[in-house]
């Protein structure tokens, strides 16, 4: 059986039954093992006004992406998340993001993640634990896409207004 390693991105918001987003996260890490990333805390997307704690951990794993995902489903119910709406306030949210396996499409499982290259709260702790991990897509490593995506961008002034 093939060993393939993934990236998963672990985030909460809500407090569980660890106690605070931040403890919901470590015990996510601990359940998951690997490599885990430093825990940060990021400002929410959408609706929700809760902070967020943020982290990603690298995992070997036999399973085919699809028996992890529902793996990482079953812990995120486990933890206490129930179905609602979108980007809205959850106890704990897994995502797998990038596979060693390159690129999936399937109807429930998108790999990598369509989205991570635009979440500094998925890049920044990626970058702790993978900065030589390649995107599949862009081909470029997890170090050149955090720095793409926080570098500073000049600002645009009308000419002679300085």
């Amino acid at each position: 059986m093939a060993i393939s390693t993934y990236a998963v991105a672990v985030g909460g918001n809500r407090r569980g039954r660890h106690g605070t987003p931040r403890a919901e996260v470590r015990a996510a890490l601990a359940l998951l093992g690997g490599t885990p990333s430093p825990i940060i805390d990021t400002p929410p997307l959408g609706p929700s006004i809760r902070r967020f704690a943020n982290a990603v951990t690298v995992i070997a794993s036999a399973e085919p992406p699809a028996a992890l995902l529902a793996r990482l489903k079953t812990v995120e119910r486990a933890a206490g998340r129930r179905a609602g709406r979108r980007w809205g306030a959850r106890v704990l949210d897994l995502d797998i993001v990038l596979w060693s396996g390159g690129r999936l499409a399937t109807r429930p499982l998108t790999l990598p993640h369509p989205a991570f290259r635009t979440r500094a709260f998925v890049l920044r702790p990626l970058l702790a634990v993978a900065p030589g991990w390649r995107d599949p897509v862009t081909g470029l490593r997890v170090r050149h896409l955090h720095a793409r995506l926080t570098r500073a961008r000049p600002i645009n002034r009308p000419r002679g207004t300085w």
